[in-house]
């Protein structure tokens, strides 16, 4: 199974693409920002890069929290981040009423984790046309996504991203099983790795969410060499002040390396 996304090809024999951004979009200046650092290190890279960004994170530990600019604004953001940087672009959708709207805005659209066995959800996505990546729930195992997979080829739309992002253990914590890799692969989905909300401590500050952002790299190291056909990599200039998942995103300045490595670890594997 191969697809397009934008101008990237992705698939179980494709080359290794990254999804990378900013957790939520905070001003149209800061994605563009981060969007251009992403176009110089595709081209450096040779690896094909899909800007992400939530118009709404309505999933915040505190009522409190910054939420995002919300669904016509955040889409007119990714529209102009798109048009400036030919970067393809792909955000969440919470509500099946969302979906045609950000389905005519984006190149691939994402379906939350604890979102994804919503069949009204999955199916509205779906008849969108676009590519849909479903984050896998961490409450499912790899062998219950087959019903997603499932719902989403009923809607008469085969391009299908299934996203590994760790699975509850115990209190504040998530622990990676790479082998769902594998699993969510013979489903017949390209299977991304979602390194830096794997490093999330859900709750752990409280009324935020903690976080161990140095171990990113070595979670994604390893899921490429699991067999992951891609990463999830949520980045940020100054990740410390980042309004949302401040924990565990990436800073910028680490992604050209890492993207390297793990490029040549896909081209081991493949070669």
């Amino acid at each position: 199974m191969k697809f397009d996304i934008g101008n990237i090809r992705v698939g179980l024999d494709a080359p290794l693409f990254v999804m990378a951004g900013p957790c939520v979009i905070e001003s149209l200046e800061g994605c563009l920002e981060i969007a251009e650092r992403l176009v110089q290190i595709s081209h450096r890279t040779g690896v094909g890069i899909v800007f992400k960004a939530s118009f709404d994170k309505a999933n915040r530990s505190s009522i409190s929290s910054f939420r995002g600019p919300g669904l016509e604004e955040g889409l007119r953001i990714l529209e102009q981040v798109r048009a400036a940087s030919g970067l393809p672009v792909m955000t969440d959708v919470h509500e099946p009423g969302q979906a045609a709207a950000v389905g005519a805005a984006v190149d691939c659209v994402q379906v939350p984790a604890f979102l994804c066995r919503q069949t009204d959800l999955l199916c509205a996505c779906a008849e969108t046309g676009k590519p849909v990546n479903v984050k896998k729930g961490q409450f499912l195992s790899p062998d219950e996504m087959a019903n997603v997979v499932e719902k989403i080829r009923a809607c008469k739309n085969d391009r299908i991203l299934l996203t590994e992002r760790g699975t509850f253990f115990g209190y504040n914590r998530l622990v990676n099983d790479m082998t769902a890799i594998e699993g969510m692969k013979r489903l017949g989905c390209p299977v991304v790795f979602d390194a830096t909300h794997s490093t999330q401590q859900p709750g752990g500050l409280g009324s935020a969410s903690g976080g161990r952002r140095e171990m990113a790299p070595i979670l994604a190291r390893a899921a490429v060499a699991a067999g992951a056909n891609g990463l999830f990599l949520e980045v940020h200039p100054t990740p410390d002040k980042a309004k949302s998942d401040a924990a565990s995103i990436l800073p910028l300045d680490w992604l050209e390396g890492l993207i390297r490595v793990c490029s040549g670890i896909h081209r081991i594997l493949h070669d």
